[in-house]
């Protein structure tokens, strides 16, 4: 995956640091809507709630992408703000627009490239080309790439068009939200990517034993409440649960986060499947885009790009959570 630099495209890149331990990219745009368009808690305003103003480009592969197509359907704002999503085969050019191998297409400007809508918004760009993207049309910008920020946006900003009241960032919870969030993404989000993307054994043993050490945690957490910060479905449930349908398909073995798969772990399996059976959610879910992607891109970790045809997932199984109610 290649890189910007003062608006010139670089291939490659390194991914990982001195020790060999993947170091994520910092996302470039942090910019908030608001229901009045005053400034957010990082960017400028000028970026208010209407309908029918912003885009959202995603991949139905990448796991923080689909945080916020979750968000978008849980809230009803599908009507609200439309969606492009990219090809799942990234190349030397990174995330594409290539109708034939499973993009929608640009609805908005026909590029050919998700880089062409980053250099849209900053002709002199210096950075990685990410999803996902939350477009303003108005202003002709990248409002955010921070898809943790979009979500919590998602949450509240746009309650004027949507009759959707549910709060999965509730005042009382949030310090509680904000701990989980923080151990998951070190650990589990970007745990098994730094799993997967090491380059020495130090660095992938690290993040292997500190990735099952949280899945330990939360499989006893699970086994005494029903979600991550109690009796509710809050924002860390989500952040979670993309990291976990992802996990058995592709990170299992591709990333080899191969200790236990989550099928194995019986609360964490179960809390899988009742996420997966709220309503829209499954519709979110492409396991063989996700494959697809992962398998098929990743040549340094994958050099055949040969997409394995298992396993076996049955997400609509039934679930026991309904007992810790």
């Amino acid at each position: 995956m290649g890189f910007f630099v003062d608006g010139v495209w670089h291939d490659g890149g390194d991914r990982t640091d001195a020790r060999g331990a993947f170091q994520r990219p910092q996302t470039s745009f942090r910019n908030y809507v608001t229901a009045d368009g005053s400034p957010g808690p990082t960017g400028k305003g000028g970026f208010a709630a209407e309908a029918g103003r912003y885009h959202l480009y995603v991949s139905l592969a990448c796991p923080w992408a689909h945080r916020t197509l979750i968000f978008r359907k849980l809230k009803k704002l599908e009507p609200v703000i439309s969606v492009s999503k990219v090809s799942p085969d990234m190349g030397a050019p990174g995330w594409t627009f290539d109708k034939a191998s499973g993009s929608t297409g640009d609805d908005l400007y026909g590029a050919a490239k998700l880089a062409d809508i980053y250099l849209r918004a900053d002709p002199k760009f210096s950075g990685r080309v990410t999803v996902p993207v939350l477009w303003d049309k108005r202003q002709q910008t990248i409002v955010s790439n921070e898809s943790a920020e979009i979500i919590r946006m998602f949450n509240s900003a746009f309650d004027a068009f949507t009759d959707d009241r549910t709060d999965y960032y509730p005042a009382p919870l949030r310090e509680e939200i904000d701990r989980i969030n923080e151990r998951i993404f070190a650990t589990v989000n970007n745990g098994v990517y730094r799993a997967g993307f090491a380059t020495t054994q130090e660095a992938y043993a690290e993040a292997y034993t500190a990735l099952f050490e949280t899945l330990d945690d939360i499989e006893g957490r699970l086994s005494r409440q029903r979600y991550l910060a109690g009796p509710v479905i809050t924002e860390a449930d989500w952040r979670l649960f993309t990291t976990l349908i992802r996990f058995d398909a592709v990170y299992y073995s591709h990333f080899k986060c191969n200790r236990q798969r989550v099928i194995d772990f019986p609360n964490l399996s179960n809390y899988l499947r009742e996420l997966y059976q709220v309503p829209g959610v499954a519709e979110t879910v492409s396991i063989p885009e996700i494959k697809r992607h992962y398998y098929h891109s990743h040549r340094d970790v994958n050099p055949t790009g040969i997409v394995p045809l298992g396993p076996a997932l049955d997400f609509d199984a039934p679930h026991d959570r309904g007992k810790l109610a």
